[in-house]
């Protein structure tokens, strides 16, 4: 590395220049014609084509309503079926719709939902509005809990249980949501109950803390004299608890008015009636993941074919057999389980042809994700199962945040997802220029899917909060009515929470209450039409504004110089980059000998100073898995940051240009 200390010929560091007034910036975008970058979804208030789903709409506020009516009025309506590894075996040896492993209908839901509302109010003693952990593995008790906590009038928060094999280290995490949330009970299986109480869990935690533990397993059979109706829309329906890929655990509230508004603009984004089934691979625990789970079918009325992505790490295939043998137009996923099945299956494409497995009516396949949409990964998918039927246009991404859990969803009408290509060196001082393909420093960037209805788009300066032009990049500001209702927390800092999803512009439109994704994008007016004839507006994610690193003074996105290192040898795997005062850390994962770390140093050092024109401090090479990911298959880049500093990661090789 020590030739690098040497490079004198690189690009003189960016000079900040005076800051430019509001007025400034306004007369320069007229001047030079460029439009203020803004946009919008459909409008929700246009009439629905379907008088039940009108009905709905109309006359229930609150999710816990239209489970009693679908109760009352399809009692025999499937809305719920959940899928294993066990049972698709017994799909592939019998007929094409085989067993299931568990299935709910309207009439079942509810009454599974007024039985531990008699339970969390006579055992566990829990007066209207008391929060309520819910600890369940992905399934059908935990829709069962959080619609028995509606009826309760308690507010459930989803959490994932702790790992039977990783106590020591998933534990801790539950235990800190169930404090931060106040939560006076705890509901979970008979399984996870002696989990939380054994021996195992006491070294980790403090079990004698633990607020009141419910098993639902065994249920009382009365019903209750009467279910809880919300006084207000605005109150608090459920809290949404996850883990940020900056490492921030944070909690936000989401009301009745905005869950019901929520559902309301997915529905109409993706065309769900009662008549559709939709297959669901993805955490249950946070964000779309969770509303797509647990909320939307009871609102929408569809049948949900829910399969736990832990399931897929037994069988691969269980997701996309699931598809075939249920003619799925439309599907929800993770990057990790797109992973996991472009790797686990790219060599049995043929063989699960010869079974039957046919991709050719999936419509829509989408991918959950918080970050920009990774190319790469979507197109490998798209053509390792182009023989199996998938149409390439059929897969997209999301893009939700913590301020509201879905801004943009490709549906089912509307153009194809775009993908423009623009200059990197621009990029790094916050300037969008399109180039075209194949030009020297191009980055591809896919559009993160359609904005959802009832939603508004503005892209800001993060620093002066005045709008830009849409030639700039900025943050994506969003304004909607099932915007998050603010951050849950025992610290109460009200300056974060204003500033987050209270916010104004500095000038132009000073009135509308934005909140602040946390986000840099763009956005572009495409020649596509929309479904009503006007031109399409695309927004395209760069990054995360926290992890944006300020290198010589421009702006530099961890996936671009991660993306540079896994291209320079076939034996890195994994990559992932991060500041440590002012030198710039590679950390690399190695599929090799120890012998080849060496030689991967110059190659590291060497392509991030020819492609991004910066000199590497540190080069870390660890084995495959030190990385860490969370559910959503997102790096965790300050996790791996603390373990770097802790001296946690036991490397193979360690080499400093300091």
């Amino acid at each position: 590395m020590c030739p690098h200390t040497c490079v004198t010929n690189l690009p003189k560091p960016r000079q900040k220049q005076p800051e430019i007034g509001p007025a400034s910036v306004m007369v320069g975008n007229l001047v030079s014609g460029k439009r203020i970058a803004q946009a919008s979804g459909r409008d929700l208030g246009q009439i629905e084509d379907n008088d039940q789903a009108r009905k709905v709409g109309a006359q229930f506020l609150f999710l816990s309503e239209v489970l009693q009516w679908r109760a009352q009025t399809t009692p025999d309506h499937v809305l719920y079926t959940l899928l294993n590894c066990r049972v698709s075996c017994m799909m592939r040896a019998r007929s094409p719709q085989g067993a299931i492993a568990n299935s709910l209908t309207c009439v079942q839901l509810h009454k599974r939902a007024e039985k531990i509302a008699v339970m969390l109010t006579e055992r566990g003693h829990l007066q209207d509005g008391d929060h309520v952990a819910l600890v369940y593995p992905p399934g059908i008790d935990l829709i069962a809990a959080f619609y028995g906590c509606l009826y309760a009038g308690c507010v459930p928060i989803t959490v994932r249980p702790p790992h039977p094999q990783n106590i020591a280290t998933t534990l801790p995490t539950v235990k800190m949501i169930v404090e931060v949330s106040r939560s006076a009970c705890l509901m979970t299986t008979q399984l996870i109950c002696k989990l939380l109480r054994s021996r195992e869990a006491a070294a980790a935690v403090d079990v004698r803390t633990w607020p009141l533990i419910l098993d639902t397993d065994d249920l009382p059979k009365k019903r209750p004299a009467q279910i809880c109706k919300p006084c207000n829309p605005d109150t608090l329906a459920y809290l949404d608890f996850s883990v940020s890929t900056t490492g921030m655990l944070a909690g936000v509230k989401m009301s009745h008015a905005a869950t019901s508004a929520f559902c309301r603009s997915i529905k109409l984004q993706c065309e769900l009636y009662p008549s559709r089934e939709v297959a669901i691979c993805l955490d249950p625990y946070c964000g779309l993941g969770f509303v797509l789970w647990c909320l939307c079918s009871v609102y929408s009325g569809h049948q949900s074919i829910l399969i736990p992505p832990s399931e897929l790490e037994t069988n691969p295939a269980l997701w996309l057999l699931a598809v075939s043998q249920y003619k799925v137009r439309d599907t929800f996923c993770s990057y990790s389980v797109m992973e996991l099945c472009t790797k686990g299956l790219g060599s049995q494409t043929e063989s699960l042809k010869a079974r039957g497995l046919d991709l050719s009516r999936v419509r829509t396949c989408v991918v959950v994700a918080e970050e920009r949409p990774r190319i790469a990964l979507t197109q490998s998918f798209s053509k390792l199962f182009k023989d199996l039927g998938l149409h390439p246009r059929a897969v997209s991404t999301s893009f939700g945040c913590r301020v509201n859990l879905a801004i943009c969803l490709q549906g089912t009408s509307g153009p194809d997802p775009t993908t423009v290509y623009v200059d990197m060196r621009a990029l790094r001082h916050d300037r969008v220029r399109l180039v075209e393909r194949g030009s020297p420093h191009s980055l591809p960037l896919m559009e993160s899917g359609k904005i959802l209805p009832g939603v508004r788009i503005i892209i800001a300066n993060p620093e002066t909060k005045g709008p830009l032009g849409d030639s700039h990049l900025g943050e994506i500001w969003v304004h909607s009515a099932h915007n998050a209702s603010g951050y849950f927390t025992i610290y109460g800092d009200e300056s974060l929470q204003s500033d987050h999803f209270n916010s104004r512009l500095s000038f132009g439109d000073t009135q509308t209450i934005w909140a602040r994704t946390g986000y840099l994008g763009f956005l572009r007016r495409t020649e596509l039409t929309d479904a009503n004839g006007e031109r399409h507006d695309a927004l395209y994610v760069v990054g995360a504004l926290d992890e944006a690193m300020e290198l010589r003074g421009m702006r530099y996105h961890p996936i671009d110089i991660e993306t540079s290192v896994i291209r320079a040898h076939k034996s890195v795997t994994e990559c992932a980059v991060f500041t440590w005062t002012n030198l710039l850390v590679v950390v690399v994962e190695l599929d090799g000998s120890e012998q080849e770390a060496l030689d991967l140093v110059p190659l590291v050092t060497n392509v991030v100073l020819e492609e991004h024109y910066l000199i590497v401090g540190v080069v870390v090479v660890v084995d495959i898995g030190v990385i860490p990911i969370n559910s959503r298959g997102e790096k965790q880049r300050m996790h791996l940051r603390d373990g770097f500093l802790a001296d946690q990661l036991d490397p193979i090789y360690v080499a400093y240009n300091m």
